[in-house]
């Protein structure tokens, strides 16, 4: 008997160690980015990645499509054909022993919402909220939010859900970007995915990879900072190989005290997501900082003016591009603005007319020269639409200075498609500026009803040079 227990106990054992020993079977598993109700970008080659064990195959099939991969190094990728918009679909990956199916899938346009606190901004807590979100149901209309965290190294995967769009979903999704993908939804009557990747407080650096920061001396230094690309690693480096349309950014303010080198930064940072998603001039459409603090009565100097203006060059610079200026919604006490409906509209109309080659105005008007005639100066635009106006009795927000620099506040007129401005106390003007303070208050706009950017006709040394 106690012979018998013996050998009972010893096989038993052995079976232990057996089944220790025996090389782990890693299950089919895709990205966390496929999904139930997840969406597809449409008229592009569909990439659906994952991981799995080295040398097995798995099949991807949608809609009439089968492609084919095989696991090798831990990862997969298979690609399915380009699709019109369309759906709903039953994504089906399988390998050899398990199958995973994502139901309710769409196919449509994908964007990425990127940025800072005021694109993180959940639609709670904006204006009209109770409405907005009331009536927010929209089956066309996904949403997904990628965890907020760091990664010192490049992650390939996150752990994030796709949702349909309604009242118990868009609350603490991100204003402005449910704003922008309600109204391109709308123009548009395509399915359109949205995915929530943005933290508050935080700066560019943190969303460009080490590699791109370190090719430009001007931001070698960022490329030393311990947590410098900690968020595209985590953040936007797992979204990489997702097909998308193109994205959206708001974000600027922790880079303000140093708006000289946001100059270089951030077309570096467009640039390198443009590297990484390998699909050519990926779209790329961002908002130019809202007016906050004190409002000033007479000319100063104001980095967040100069952060603007880094804002502007990107636009004029950087191809397949787009601001909103949202100068008529800013609040002097508080940094976010509850107003989120026009900031996101004016992104899907920026976004109409540059990704989409719809035929509508895509900005407001936009300094292009200027001309000095005696004690006067007549300023040209690009983007003046159906043409100029202004809001109010008088046009408000010039200043003007001689070479000694030395800024007045100015009369300012429009006179057909050019602003005509002066001073009295300046006969022999050197510069203009327009919306050159922390909080701006100005009040030109085209008659497609959008507002001009800020601006400067000089190259004097700013205060964030020296930073």
């Amino acid at each position: 008997m106690r012979v018998l227990r013996s050998s009972c106990l010893y096989l038993s054992m052995l079976s232990v160690w057996v089944w220790l020993a025996a090389p782990a079977q890693a299950e089919i598993k895709p990205s966390g980015l496929f999904n139930d109700n997840c969406v597809l970008q449409r008229d592009m080659e569909i990439p659906v990645f994952g991981t799995g064990t080295d040398g097995e195959k798995v099949s991807v099939t949608l809609d009439q499509d089968k492609a084919e991969a095989t696991v090798k190094d831990g990862k997969w990728l298979a690609k399915l054909k380009p699709l019109k918009a369309g759906g709903p679909y039953t994504l089906t990956i399988a390998g050899n022993k398990d199958k995973v199916e994502c139901k309710n899938v769409l196919v449509g346009d994908v964007w990425v919402c990127g940025g800072q606190s005021n694109m993180e901004m959940g639609m709670g807590g904006t204006a009209n909220a109770k409405a907005a979100i009331e009536a927010s149901a929209n089956d066309k209309i996904r949403l997904i939010t990628i965890p907020r965290h760091g990664k010192p190294s490049p992650q390939d995967d996150v752990s994030a859900k796709w949702e349909v769009c309604g009242p118990q979903t868009v609350g603490g999704f991100t204003a402005v970007g449910y704003y922008f993908g309600r109204a391109l939804q709308k123009d548009l009557n395509v399915p359109i995915g949205l995915i929530n990747s943005n933290v508050g407080g935080t700066p560019a650096e943190r969303w460009t990879p080490k590699e791109a920061l370190a090719a430009e001396p001007a931001l070698d230094v960022y490329a030393k900072n311990a947590n410098s690309s900690d968020l595209y690693n985590a953040m936007i480096h797992p979204l990489i190989r997702y097909a998308v349309k193109g994205a959206i950014w708001y974000q600027g303010e922790s880079n303000a005290g140093q708006a000289y080198r946001y100059r270089t930064l951030f077309p570096t940072m467009i640039k390198s997501w443009r590297t990484a998603w390998n699909e050519g001039e990926l779209p790329f459409f961002f908002v130019q900082l809202a007016p906050f603090m004190k409002i000033e009565d007479h000319p100063t100097d104001s980095n967040w003016a100069e952060l603007r203006e880094a804002q502007l060059l990107t636009l004029k610079n950087v191809p397949k591009t787009g601001m909103a200026v949202i100068t008529d919604v800013g609040d002097e006490k508080d940094i976010h603005p509850k107003q989120k409906q026009p900031v996101g509209e004016r992104l899907a109309q920026a976004a109409r007319a540059v990704a989409y080659g719809e035929k509508v105005e895509p900005s407001g008007p936009i300094y292009a020269s200027m001309v000095v005639s005696g004690p006067e100066v007549t300023l040209k635009f690009d983007h003046v639409g159906q043409g100029l106006m202004m809001k109010g009795d008088k046009l408000t927000g010039f200043t003007i200075a001689g070479e000694d620099k030395k800024f007045v506040n100015a009369d300012a007129k429009i006179v057909g498609d050019t602003v005509v401005v002066s001073s009295p106390e300046v006969p022999k003007p050197a510069s203009v500026r327009f919306g050159w303070a922390n909080y701006p208050v100005v009040n030109l706009w085209n008659k497609d009803g959008l507002p001009a950017s800020p601006f400067r006709t000089d190259t004097w040394p700013a205060t964030t040079d020296k930073n």
